[in-house]
């Protein structure tokens, strides 16, 4: 319940024993038939860091304690199966069903980190930003066939304390049997966008007007190029649309 992401860390590196625990931990998230299917790349080289930080204009990427890149991996599945085994795998692997499990497990593995970092009095931003340039950080990490950076986590010892965010009403999010009507969503999402305009405008750092709704509004009139990362992802040997 007091979860805030952090986005400014001291100068401590994570030591040996933290980023096992928080890998651990990551492991130990419920995974679809036990396929385990993500891998978790520790970004450490300097230089590497560096040009990602260039590529996203992230800061905290290059600065924090350490940066854990978590990955869909379906490649692993394949390892210890024959030729044959891999044609006959293929329809399955290269499927969006199989995707969407790896995305799933990986993102279940992410949250388990994140918690165990914050049990260990440290802090954690979750960031999508690290695929901007998909393809170069697919070659940073010298990822195979089948194997998809998702996202990356930022984390270490923190050196400012945000705020926590409201979030979205029960109501808006639980419903029992069926789905709420329109009405009812718009008057919830109203009296969010109320609370997240008197956040914004009262916590401590980059006080701003600003509502839920019309950012998100804003940001899916966006025209980002998302036919590259399908084509990305066709080249990775999976046949998603």
């Amino acid at each position: 319940m007091n979860h805030r992401s952090i986005r400014k860390f001291r100068n401590v590196k994570l030591s040996t024993t933290q980023i096992e625990t928080i890998v651990r931990a990551a492991q130990m998230a419920s995974s679809s038939s036990f396929m385990q299917a993500y891998s978790i790349v520790g970004l450490t080289d300097p230089a590497l860091k560096h040009e990602l930080r260039e590529i996203t204009n992230t800061p905290y990427i290059e600065d924090n304690g350490h940066l854990f890149i978590f990955c869909a991996d379906l490649q692993r599945l394949t390892i210890m199966g024959t030729e044959q085994e891999k044609l006959d795998m293929k329809i399955m692997l290269e499927s969006s069903a199989f995707y969407q499990i790896a995305v799933i497990d990986a993102a279940l593995a992410a949250q388990n980190a994140v918690l165990a970092a914050e049990s260990l009095g440290l802090g954690a931003v979750i960031m999508g930003a690290v695929n901007r340039d998909i393809r170069r950080l697919d070659e940073m990490l010298g990822l195979p066939e089948y194997v998809v950076p998702l996202f990356a986590i930022a984390i270490g010892v923190p050196d400012q304390e945000p705020e926590v965010k409201p979030r979205l009403p029960l109501e808006a999010v639980y419903f029992e049997n069926r789905y709420a009507s329109f009405t009812e969503q718009r008057e919830r999402i109203e009296a969010y966008d109320r609370d997240m305009n008197h956040y914004y405008q009262a916590r401590n750092e980059n006080n701003r007007h600003a509502i839920w709704s019309r950012k998100h509004i804003d940001m899916l009139k966006m025209k980002f190029p998302l036919g590259d990362m399908t084509e990305y992802l066709r080249c990775k040997g999976l046949n998603v649309t």
